[in-house]
């Protein structure tokens, strides 16, 4: 029989890594070998224990999981893999986990078998992220592949100034102040190289924006 998993868990609520110890001691294949309640203690530890998998939260005291991970990077431990078990499901979250050196991403909450999955996953040396998770990390790359893209916000802003709508106008219809859609109009400028709202409605219609 091959050796199990060794699995270390940091987060920094007691009863979550219970919780976690109790259901992954269901597989014959896994073993948790530690657990940290604090980002540096997880380096610490990780550094220690040299466990195969770390299931690291993202949000913890001394140090956050983020910065945690880049720690365990640039230390002499790359066999070590991080799968990130976390509540924050934002876009700059799980680009900034995945670039530190996170392996995979689950958000609490996910099912028993994709938390066993990924551990299994990353600890072959693959990567696993769900879908969800995904379309996140796709759109932020698409979003710093083209900066200059305007938001739906600002395309809705637009289309209101391309139909004669003042700023005034602009704010009552969409609940917001004058200064937001003064921002915003400033911005759609400021994108698409007009250099006053006439020219970006022309500027908008021709790259088919609007």
């Amino acid at each position: 029989m091959s050796e199990p998993i060794r699995i270390l868990l940091a987060d920094d609520h007691p009863v979550v890594r219970d919780g976690l110890a109790a259901m992954l001691s269901t597989q014959p294949d896994f073993a948790v070998v530690g657990e940290a309640g604090t980002g540096a203690e997880a380096v610490e530890l990780a550094a220690r224990l040299r466990p195969d998998v770390v299931l690291m939260d993202l949000e913890m005291p001394d140090l956050d999981g983020i910065e945690a991970i880049r720690r365990l990077r640039a230390t002499d431990l790359p066999v070590i893999q991080v799968v990130v078990l976390t509540a924050f499901d934002t876009d700059e979250r799980i680009l900034g986990a995945l670039q530190a050196g996170a392996q995979g991403y689950l958000l609490k909450g996910a099912p028993r078998v994709e938390i066993f999955a990924a551990i299994r996953t990353v600890s072959a040396g693959g990567a696993l992220i769900p879908p969800v998770v995904a379309s996140k990390l796709l759109r932020q790359v698409r979003a710093a592949e083209h900066p200059d893209a305007l938001t739906a916000r600002e395309k809705e802003v637009l289309g209101l100034v391309a139909a004669g709508l003042a700023n005034q106008e602009i704010a009552a219809r969409l609940s917001i102040s004058e200064r937001t859609v003064k921002f915003h109009v400033s911005s759609v400028l400021g994108k698409l190289g007009a250099k006053n709202r006439t020219q970006a409605v022309r500027l908008a219609r021709e790259r088919g924006l609007i």
